[in-house]
């Protein structure tokens, strides 16, 4: 044994890993696989992945400067091409993918990341209708966010201007392409709620790619408009662009016109609907001052306002009426109720027990009570025989049957 040939282990990987990394069939790789074992580092910001297909699997991994680039949100299960480099990890003597680039299979990575974050805010409610708040009617201040050098904001402002020009535009300046733009019209819009010093909020920016787009699915942006107090219209795009702006926004207009139209009223439509209401207003005092005049004519015609003491004097014949009218009815009244009443006591009279004795009967009472029936009393029982004039005591000597 040559001990010259002997190397080490930490030879042994690095001679393999300058194999793998001087073969340029390797150095730029596409790799189809399916995700696995997908675990990012939240410190370092690494990504660590398993790639594979029906028979084999290859460990992977994307360091932090490549991960931060990638639109999308890797899951377990997402088939994917990645672009990369094979090489060894000498640490562990274990072969790897560094991946440079990695794209959904079959579709565009920004169409995933829009699906993946528009999917997530709708289940978070950032999208319910119930929560979008009422764009004010008359709006005194507006608050426009958009590119200065760009057409939105000019067709933004000539339109408020043509249709309210009541209404005063506070104009924020922002980029509205490019990655951080996102988070620049995200803080614009928390500038506008903490100054308090719009009623209503649009986002305008013209028409574009997806990819021009894009910050406009920024998911910082979407809850800076979910969270905003000022009502937000997003006039982002062409009518057939959609991004998160527009669907978290309170209103979505088609375009940044329709974003202008839809902020304010049209200033010569109000007029019109003032003078139309001003007409009727007066339609209605000048026929109710008609009416008025009408009736205080028919008065004066009257002949009471030309000789009151006629109106008087009819007053009092009526009070004199009434009060023989009264007179009569309570005269009525009290001959009814005296007649009843004489018809009552006739009848209480006749069922009065003292003209019953003066008829010649008696009552009987033993020991204070009355007795009613002869099977009440027995021989030498103490009783006392009532009268109309007095009352008798007796004792009873003899008890005879019923008489037949």
């Amino acid at each position: 044994m040559n001990l010259r040939s002997i190397i080490s282990v930490s030879q042994l990987n690095m001679y393999v890993r300058s194999l793998l990394e001087g073969d340029e069939n390797l150095n730029n790789v596409f790799v189809r696989g399916e995700i696995s074992n997908f675990s990012p580092n939240a410190r370092s910001g690494h990504l660590y992945m398993t790639l594979k297909d029906g028979n084999s699997s290859v460990k992977a991994v994307m360091f932090a400067g490549n991960a931060s680039k990638i639109k999308f949100r890797i899951e377990n299960g997402m088939s994917v091409i990645a672009r990369g480099r094979v090489s060894l990890y000498e640490r562990d003597g274990a072969y790897q993918f560094y991946i440079d680039d990695i794209q959904p299979e079959g579709i565009g990575s920004l169409a995933v990341a829009f699906e993946q974050l528009k999917e997530r805010l709708s289940k978070e409610g950032l999208f319910d209708s119930v929560k979008k708040k009422p764009i004010p009617p008359f709006p005194k201040r507006i608050g426009v966010i958009s590119s200065p050098n760009g057409a939105a904001v000019q067709d933004v402002v000539n339109i408020i201007s043509r249709r309210f020009p009541l209404a005063e535009i506070i104009f924020a300046g922002v980029p509205v392409q490019g990655d951080g733009t996102g988070e620049i019209i995200a803080h614009a819009v928390s500038d506008f709620n903490y100054l308090k010093c719009a009623d209503v909020i649009i986002i305008a920016r013209g028409g574009g790619s997806a990819e021009d787009l894009w910050e406009f699915n920024s998911e910082t942006l979407a809850r800076a408009i979910y969270n905003s107090e000022i009502p937000i219209i997003s006039g982002v795009g062409h009518e057939t662009d959609f991004t998160i702006c527009d669907f978290v926004s309170d209103l979505r207009a088609p375009t940044p016109s329709a974003a202008a139209e839809l902020a304010v009223p049209d200033i010569n439509e109000l007029t019109a609907y003032l003078n139309l209401i001003n007409s009727k207003m007066n339609k209605a005092i000048n026929s109710k001052i008609l009416f008025e005049e009408m009736r205080l004519d028919k008065l004066s015609d009257s002949g009471y306002l030309r000789k009151p003491a006629d109106f008087i004097d009819d007053c009092e014949k009526k009070i004199s009426d009434l009060n023989k009218s009264l007179n009569i009815a309570v005269k009525a009244i009290y001959e009814n109720q005296y007649n009843r009443a004489f018809v009552l006591l006739s009848k209480l009279d006749a069922l009065n027990p003292l003209r019953i004795l003066s008829r010649g009967y008696s009552v009987v009472k033993l020991n204070e009570s009355v007795v009613s029936s002869v099977s009440q009393l027995k021989v030498n029982d103490r009783i006392e025989l009532c009268f109309t004039d007095g009352k008798v005591s007796a004792t009873v000597t003899k008890i005879t049957d019923k008489v037949k």
